[in-house]
């Protein structure tokens, strides 16, 4: 063989190479957007919903036992207080009510089925209370994120009213901040089932609602 005929075959021979490299690149590629897309279109799919129903212990192991419940978070809404602390919360200036962020799927649970059981997890006549915990942060309230939420939640509480001899409390506003809590709040009955709270406040609420 030529030496321009070895140089010829190398030349083909390195291209295939190139070619067949650059066709896996593709499929990686086309593989790897195919996923982010899926994963897209499901993250769309979820809505999510800011409710206050007193401590944030309580009602956050509630809605974490729904099926269609994707993710639970315990924070602070309804104030004037940019990033506030528990401590600030528990002084009662910030404005701010316990709340919960629930992130869920419509095809599996509505927003509808959420208000029904928020109206049956805590008591929505008492003003600025839940139990043994007093202050304006343990007020009942529902945050909407949209018009819609908006309507479903003053039609539920016109139907929950029936429930209940003394008239709903619940304050229906938008939601304008949410804040996380602090994450030791977080999954709070799941990380501390021994706690005294836990055992005596949330798992008798939690087997009521079974």
């Amino acid at each position: 063989m030529s030496n321009s005929q070895e140089r010829l075959h190398e030349s083909d021979s390195y291209l295939t190479k190139v070619i067949s490299i650059m066709k896996t690149i593709t499929f990686l590629l086309l593989a790897l957007f195919s996923t982010f897309q899926i994963k897209g279109v499901q993250m769309n799919q979820y809505e999510k919903a800011t409710l206050g129903g007193g401590c944030f212990w309580c009602t956050e192991a509630v809605f974490q036992t729904l099926p269609g419940v994707v993710s639970v978070i315990s924070g602070y809404s309804g104030g004037s207080k940019v990033n506030p602390t528990y401590e600030e919360i528990c002084t009662g200036k910030t404005g701010h009510a316990e709340v919960v962020e629930i992130t869920f799927d419509p095809a599996k649970i509505s927003y509808e089925k959420l208000l029904d059981v928020f109206w049956k997890a805590h008591d929505p006549t008492t003003l600025n209370r839940q139990g043994a915990d007093v202050g304006t942060q343990y007020r009942s309230g529902i945050f909407y994120h949209n018009q819609k939420q908006k309507i479903s939640a003053e039609k539920s509480k016109l139907e929950a009213q029936r429930q209940f001899d003394d008239t709903i409390v619940t304050e229906i506003k938008p939601l304008v901040h949410f804040y996380p809590a602090e994450e030791y709040h977080q999954n709070y009955f799941e990380k501390n089932p021994d706690a005294a709270y836990c055992k005596f406040v949330i798992r008798p609420k939690l087997e009521k609602l079974k």
